[in-house]
């Protein structure tokens, strides 16, 4: 099959996988909020820019549970499986060669700072979730980094068009600092809600709170209703 081919494989499974979960989608409430707390002008989503509680920076915090891995491009490995047809494993060349998506988004930090109009370059979490096809049953994902780091996500937040697995931040490789050599972004929700290092995604068929979960943290995130603590 040619490279072409292949790319209009991943878009037609996309655009299917995406219209199975569209309704629920855009109900999720970085859309569909009618009374968003925030200010500043509207986003491409219609909430304000800046939500509630957040703070503008240009600087970029470093956070992490105290470990950075040290992950080569060679020893890169995306695994992708649970409640799925097609569970596959992925090396970072064929990451690489996957549809690359340029995007520029802001990035909300739970811990009140948000850093805006990043430009990134990575993934999207829908293109690979084409080449699985998460089951029916599917519901969320968990997501799993090298440093032990786990969150969930509800797979209509995970498939929208702007939550990237991505490599390069800032017109540069992302930094190890910062979660390279590939993090997760999730740009509607607070930033803890994608991993850092990641390698591992799993769909599942309930809800898995992950390491900020099940420490009280939030299992849906949402920053326009400063949804930061369960």
């Amino acid at each position: 099959m040619s490279e072409e081919n292949k790319l209009d494989k991943i878009i037609d499974a996309r655009m299917k996988l995406k219209a199975r979960f569209e309704e629920k989608m855009l109900q999720t409430p970085s859309i569909a909020d009618d009374k968003p707390m925030g200010t500043g002008e509207i986003n491409r989503h219609g909430m304000p820019k800046l939500p509630v509680g957040q703070i503008k920076t240009t600087k970029w915090p470093v956070l992490d549970l105290g470990f950075k891995p040290d992950i080569a491009h060679l020893d890169w490995k995306l695994t992708i499986n649970g409640e799925v047809d097609s569970p596959l494993e992925l090396s970072w060349r064929d990451f690489m060669n996957l549809p690359q998506t340029s995007d520029v988004s802001d990035f909300h930090c739970v811990t009140t700072w948000s850093r805006m109009d990043v430009p990134w370059i990575g993934v999207k979490l829908a293109d690979i979730a084409a080449l699985v096809m998460p089951k029916s049953t599917a519901t969320h994902i968990i997501c799993y980094g090298y440093d032990k780091y786990t969150t969930n996500i509800s797979i209509e937040e995970a498939l929208k068009e702007d939550v990237l697995l991505v490599h390069t931040a800032d017109n540069k490789p992302l930094e190890r600092d910062h979660g390279g050599p590939v993090r997760m972004i999730t740009p509607q929700l607070y930033a803890w809600k994608g991993a850092k290092w990641i390698n591992r995604i799993e769909f599942l068929n309930r809800n898995k709170p992950g390491f900020w979960e099940v420490r009280g943290y939030s299992n849906t995130a949402y920053p326009w209703r400063n949804d930061r603590y369960s």
